[in-house]
C-alpha cells in the first residue's frame, strides 16, 4: 500500500504572500517520506507551458487551466502534485478543482498588502501602489480569495514551519498521507 494518494495542493495567494516557499517546503518533506510529488510553480509555467501568454484575463484563465490540467494527470497518477500560482479568479480554481473530483485541496496563502509592501525586495507592491505597473493583481487587477479554502495560511503572522506543519495535519487527518510516523 501507498503511503499516499494521488492529489492536487493547489496554493493561491497574492504575490509574494509565501506560496512557492510553502511548495518547496512541502515537497522536501514529501521527498524525505519517499512520496511521489511535483511541484508546478507558476513563474515556471508561464517560462515553458504557456510561453506566449499575457496578463489578460483570458490569458490568465488559460494559464490556470493549464497547470490544472498537468497537476490533475499527475494527482490522477498517484503524484502530489503542489502548484504555487496566483491563481486569481474563484471561478477557474472552482474549474480546476471540479476536474480533479475530490482529489483537490486548496491553500489559501493570506497575507496583507502592508506585509507584502513591507517585504517586497523588488519593490513591485510600491509601484503599483504609486500607478507605476498597470493589471498587478490585488491593487489594480482584482484578486479573489477562495469562500471555502481547505486551509488557511497566515503568511503574515505564521512561520513557513508553522504554517508547514498545519497542511500537513489537515492532509493526514483527510488520510491523504501517512503521517510521519508511520513512514519512518
Amino acid at each position: 500500500m501507498s503511503d499516499h494518494k494521488g492529489f492536487v495542493l493547489w496554493f493561491t495567494g497574492l504575490s509574494g504572500a509565501g506560496k512557492s516557499t510553502l511548495a518547496r517546503a512541502l515537497e522536501n518533506e514529501f521527498r524525505k517520506r519517499k512520496f511521489k510529488v511535483e511541484v508546478l510553480d507558476g513563474d515556471e509555467v508561464r517560462t515553458n507551458l504557456s510561453k506566449g501568454l499575457g496578463f489578460s484575463k483570458e490569458d490568465r484563465d488559460t494559464n490556470i487551466r493549464r497547470i490544472g490540467y498537468v497537476a490533475n494527470l499527475l494527482g490522477r497518477n498517484g503524484v502530489i502534485s503542489i502548484t504555487a500560482a496566483i491563481s486569481p479568479y474563484r471561478q477557474i480554481r472552482d474549474e480546476v478543482r471540479a476536474m480533479c473530483m475530490g482529489r483537490f485541496v486548496e491553500v489559501f496563502a493570506k497575507c496583507t498588502i502592508e506585509e507584502l509592501t513591507r517585504r517586497d525586495v523588488k519593490g513591485l507592491y510600491k509601484k503599483a501602489l504609486a500607478g507605476e505597473i498597470k493589471n498587478f493583481t490585488g491593487i489594480s487587477d482584482p484578486y479573489e480569495e477562495p469562500e471555502n479554502p481547505e486551509v488557511t495560511i497566515d503568511s503574515g503572522t505564521q512561520s513557513i514551519e508553522e504554517s508547514t506543519q498545519v497542511i500537513l495535519q489537515f492532509l493526514e487527518s483527510k488520510g491523504l498521507i501517512a503521517s510521519a510516523a508511520a513512514t519512518a
